[in-house]
This record gives C-alpha cells, structure tokens and sequence, in this order.
C-alpha cells in the first residue's frame, strides 16, 4: 500500500510463545497514555480461544482488548485483524477484522501467504489505526525466528517491515535457556531483520537481579545489542491474561467448609476461560478447574464453560465420567451452571444440520430441556440488562457478551437475564452501533439450581457475582458477605494495570526505549 502511516512503532517480538510479549506491550501501551501520548496496540494474528467481543460486535483477542484498556481506548476489530480459534490441532476458525471469514485445515491456511486478502486485511487495519495515533505498540507472535513459516509469515517480519519498527526481543529466563533463546534467535533471522532489534528484555526474572549482571554484560558482548531491562516476576497480578489457564489450572485449590467451593470443568476446546477469574480473586471463594470427576467432588457449583467445539467436548466429557458426577451432584443440592456451549451441554438435544461442527445430532445431558441448533452466522455484540432468577427483585443488573453460534429454544423453561444488545454495523473504518429491542437470555429449571446462559463475563460485575455468591452462601448456612468485598477484587483488577506498568517502568531502560520512539523511522 502506498499509505505512509503517521506513528512511529515499536514491536515485541519474543523467543518463543509466552514469554510474556502480550503483557510487556500492556505495560508499555500503559506508560505511554499515562505520559500524555496517543498509542494503540496491534497484533497482526492472533491464536486463541480466549476472546473479546468490541462495543460494536467484532471479536478480537483478548489480550489485545486489555492493551486498549491499557491505552485509554475502546478496543477495536483493526488491534487484530486476524484471530485463529482451534478447533482441532490442524483446523481453525479464521475471524478476518471482527467477523467470520473461514475454516481452514492449517496448510491451507499457511499456502495463501502474503498475497493473499489476509495480508491486505493486517495493512488495511494497521494503517487505520497508525493514521489515528501517535505510537503504535506491535506485538508479535511465537518465535521471531519462525524459519519455517518465515515466506508466509503474517504477524511478525512483515509487520514490522510494513511499520518500519525497531524491535525490543523478549526472553523467558523463568524456563531456563535464556541464552540459547536470545543468541539462537538473532543468529536465525537475516541481517537486516536483526539491525532493527535495538534491545533485549530478560522477563520473568526470579531471586536477586544482581546475580544476573555477568549475564547482561555477556549478552551484551556477544550480540552487540543492549539489555534494556531485567523484568522481576510479578505474583498476584489480577489481569486476564490471554495464555494464563494452564498456570491457573495447576493451581492446586483445596476446597474449604467456610468457602463457596467452585469447579470449573477443563475441556479441550475450552473458550473464554477469563469469565471466572474474578470468581477465583473473592476471599470466600475456592475455584479449582478440574479435568476428572473425582476432582469435583465436594464442589457447591460446578461450571461448563464454553467450547469452540461444543459435541466434541460433550463427547469428550461423557466418556470421563462427567455425567454420572453432575447427576449426582444436582441430586444432592448442588448448583450447576453452564456458559454458552456449556449452556447447549446442558439441554436435551444440539443439532448441528450445517456441519458447523461435526454434523448430526447430540444428546445433551437433559439437565435442561432446551434445545439447540448450530446455526453458520456467529453471534458476537455486547449485552446489558438484568437478572431474572438470581434473587427476588429482578433489579440484578448484568454485563457481557455473546460470543456463540448456536440459536437455542428454552421452551417451557424460565428465561435468567432479560437483556439488550447492539445492532452492530462496521466496514472496518468505523464501527457504528444503535439499541436492540430487549429480548431474553438463559433458561433456568424449576428448583432454580440448574441454569445456562450465553453470557461471557457474566461474573465480571460485582453485584451480579456477589448476589450469586451469597445464594450459595445462604443455601450452605452461611451469613451472606458484604458487596464491599467484591467491589474490592474489581479495584484491584483496575489498579493491577498501573501496578503492572509501574513495575515495567522501574525495571526497564525507559529513557532508551523512548529515544528509539523519538527517533521514528529507521529508513
């Protein structure tokens, strides 16, 4: 394109997945709006099941909406223009700047290249935003050194070519390597790809930094290029960080006699796992995510969260002893909640007459007696409204979004939230959005201890998760806890991005980084 964008650009790029380049573009997209400056994030491509759905119904990454946040911004379909959902280990759903684009077997997907209406895509969206502002903040994916994919590659080289971006490397010195990390990938990327990484960043350092001077002095000999900072690990930051469910899963939470004890049932394809890290921060709660039946045992509620491949998982579930479990656990007074693709486990049948998924019909485990069909359109737009069944007053009010594409009928069944979304309409250029009519989510069986809903981030407002809480509370004797308690995890969830950029801003060499800014384009 012959666009010239008006934004200088930084990008982090790492030495492999989850070294921590999505939490070091926050914190940096943070110091920068709190200096006064205009910044948006970009990454490119994006894979995960872990998304967000913009104000005006686009679905992008999750991490690239806590970047916006991290900016002062409303997040936007061109922060991510393309995001890969896996439905298997060689097949994804294409999301192409907020909507559906395709499924592809991951051969396929890779033989289109750069010539391709992807690429177009990620410059189209890249010079929107780098018109808008005044630093953009790149993040890349996986390995800066992908030789493989290097000749089809979206997220990385190409962008950071198309920016004309220096580049900050990301190392994990936490897995052990980090030299090998570091060293082996400058020596992998062609000459003109390693004269624009102006810096290393070494994160995830635990115990004294002053041990690991000789290592910043070596790096820094070896390869000519400056160690800009020594990142400590941070414990306890209550952010939702896109790549964090296996760490929160091998937490091993022992269910407690005086808590609201929670399991959250782990399936393969598991979407938006976010929609219950807030439940995790309460004080009176214990959440473990379990991926045996036994492990649930003692819960007061158990969880089906979502999933990109709803019958799979259902299958999945059942040959693990899951059914026989929630049956008896339903039995015996204990809560069950689905969400979204947990909600359609729940009812009697899912139909899938388009082959969305695998194709036929499914027997649901009939907790519910809804029914589902899985429709091709995605319903993705952010909600608002109330809740139903979670107290007496119907004065609840509730938050999220949908993401799902399944169309389900309650029947006879009690609806839980009454809501109002967005009639969402964007080109790529604007997003535009005007009020839905008030229509009903959810369905909600007659003792009221089995319900589902299509609702992300239900737990993400603290009346709605306090008021649910304390059903549970009463219905296990105990005295309900105060609202304050649950407005405080959220304050310390807002507070954990200025702790996180605070902690970047003591450990890294801002005064170079910012002069690299100043210094705008290399060409």
């Amino acid at each position: 394109m012959s666009q010239s964008p008006r934004a200088t650009a930084i990008a982090i790029l790492g030495t492999g997945s989850d070294v921590g380049k999505s939490m070091i573009t926050s914190g940096l997209c943070r110091l920068l709006s709190r200096a006064g400056i205009r910044v948006a994030p970009f990454k490119a491509q994006n894979m995960s099941l872990n998304s967000f759905v913009t104000p005006a119904g686009g679905e992008i990454g999750r991490a690239q909406a806590l970047q916006a946040e991290a900016c002062g911004i409303p997040p936007h379909v061109d922060m991510n223009p393309i995001l890969l959902k896996p439905e298997s280990d060689s097949r994804s759903q294409i999301i192409v700047q907020g909507k559906v684009f395709a499924t592809r077997e991951a051969r396929a997907y890779f033989a289109r290249g750069r010539d391709s209406e992807l690429f177009q895509a990620v410059e189209r969206s890249y010079h929107r935003l780098a018109s808008q502002y005044d630093v953009m903040v790149i993040e890349g994916a996986g390995s800066a050194a992908e030789v493989n994919l290097r000749d089809r590659d979206l997220v990385n080289w190409p962008v950071v070519e198309m920016a004309d971006a220096k580049v900050l490397l990301v190392g994990d010195i936490d897995r052990g390597g980090v030299f090998a990390q570091i060293i082996g990938t400058l020596d992998l990327i062609t000459p003109e790809e390693r004269d624009r990484v102006c810096g290393i960043v070494i994160n995830k350092f635990r115990g004294d930094a002053a041990l690991f001077a000789d290592g910043v002095r070596f790096l820094t000999e070896r390869t000519g290029i400056p160690v800009l900072g020594v990142l400590p690990f941070l414990r306890d930051l209550a952010l939702d960080q896109e790549d964090s469910l296996d760490v929160n899963c091998q937490r091993q939470v022992a269910f407690q006699p005086d808590r609201i004890n929670i399991a959250v049932v782990l399936l393969p394809h598991m979407s938006n796992f976010t929609d219950f890290n807030a439940l995790a921060d309460e004080p009176d709660v214990s959440l473990r995510y379990v991926s045996a039946p036994e492990a649930a045992v003692g819960a007061d509620a158990i969880v089906l969260p979502g999933s990109k491949t709803t019958l799979a998982d259902l299958a999945y579930l059942r040959g693990k002893g899951f059914e026989a479990l929630l049956r008896v656990h339903v039995q015996r007074g204990g809560e069950l909640v689905g969400v979204c693709g947990g909600y359609q486990m729940l009812g009697r049948q899912i139909a899938d007459p388009d082959a969305v998924e695998s194709g036929g019909v499914g027997e649901g485990f009939g907790f519910l007696q809804v029914t589902t069909v899985l429709m091709r359109e995605k319903i993705t737009e952010q909600v608002e409204g109330r809740a139903i069944h979670l107290d007496g007053s119907a004065t609840v009010p509730v938050r999220g979004y949908f993401i799902h594409m399944g169309r389900t009928d309650r029947h006879a069944h009690r609806p839980c939230f009454e809501v109002q979304g967005t009639l969402n309409s964007f080109d790529g250029r604007a997003e535009a959005t005007e009020q839905k009519p008030v229509s009903f989510d959810g369905a909600v069986s007659d003792d009221g201890l089995v319900w589902g809903t299509y609702i992300h981030g239900l737990f993400d407002a603290p009346l709605c998760r306090r008021t649910w809480l304390n059903r549970l509370r009463t219905r296990k004797g105990l005295p309900a806890a105060d609202l304050a308690c649950s407005q405080q995890v959220n304050q310390q969830r807002v507070d954990a991005l200025d702790r996180w950029a605070d902690h970047v801003q003591q450990h890294l060499d801002l005064t170079s980084i910012w002069e690299l800014l100043r210094q705008g384009r290399t060409a």
